[in-house]
């Protein structure tokens, strides 16, 4: 089933260039030139992935990202001509999967789409007793990409649900943040230690009752134990 791309984006040429690629690749593309357009083609269409410039007209990148979190966990890119750490850091913070600096490569970008995609949906339908991870009332099932906690579903973000993933995956075992960055994000990752605390801290908020279950090393990292 082809996948479809929002990609929002009020640099015309810029815009043309990115369909362009994405069009090549297969990709279904919808665009927006500002941030109404954006919100109405979202909430009309099927989405996949959205490519989302934050400086638009009518509605910034913030609002628009803050505002399809509430109801949904479509994966996030989002696209920046500041190289502000603390821009990151929002962005993460509101629920984007990642972040791209302008100027940049297209062809990175569209690796990046690509990444997303092929982990959000292309192990739908098989399972296996791998699939599966559940631990102290915390339920993954990861073709589906579905967990629970104590039977009541959560919405995490794409980046969120990976975290937890990985983490589950090697329970008891300390995973440092650069193994975190190198897993979720990628050898080209530009980011550092807060884009990790940050989402860390978003997860924890969503298990609620549960998120002791994610532990701080001091000067180490993270780990999941599950019986605590």
């Amino acid at each position: 089933m082809q996948k479809t791309i929002l990609l929002v984006e009020d640099e015309d040429i810029l815009r043309e260039i990115v369909k362009d690629y994405l069009l090549n690749e297969g990709f279904g593309v919808l665009e927006a030139a500002d941030g109404k357009e954006a919100l109405t083609i979202f909430e009309n269409h099927e989405v996949h992935l959205m490519i989302l410039d934050i400086m638009l007209p009518e509605l910034d990148g913030w609002s628009i990202c803050r505002r399809v979190r509430k109801t949904s966990n479509v994966p996030i890119i989002m696209l920046t001509a500041r190289a502000d750490e603390d821009d990151t850091l929002l962005g993460f913070e509101l629920g984007a999967d990642d972040y791209v600096t302008k100027p940049y490569s297209p062809p990175i970008l569209l690796a990046r789409v690509k990444r997303l995609i092929e982990s959000r949906y292309s192990s739908a339908g098989k399972v296996s007793t791998e699939d599966i991870l559940s631990s102290n009332g915390i339920h993954v099932h990861i073709p589906s990409r579905t967990v629970t906690v104590d039977g009541e579903i959560i919405n995490l973000t794409y980046t969120e649900f990976e975290i937890l993933t990985y983490l589950m995956q090697n329970q008891g075992i300390i995973l440092t943040r650069e193994q975190l960055i190198i897993k979720i994000w990628g050898y080209e990752f530009a980011g550092d230690d807060r884009t990790v605390n940050s989402h860390i801290r978003n997860l924890r908020h969503k298990l609620g009752h549960k998120a002791t279950c994610i532990v701080t090393v001091v000067r180490s990292g993270y780990k999941f134990e599950g019986n605590l």
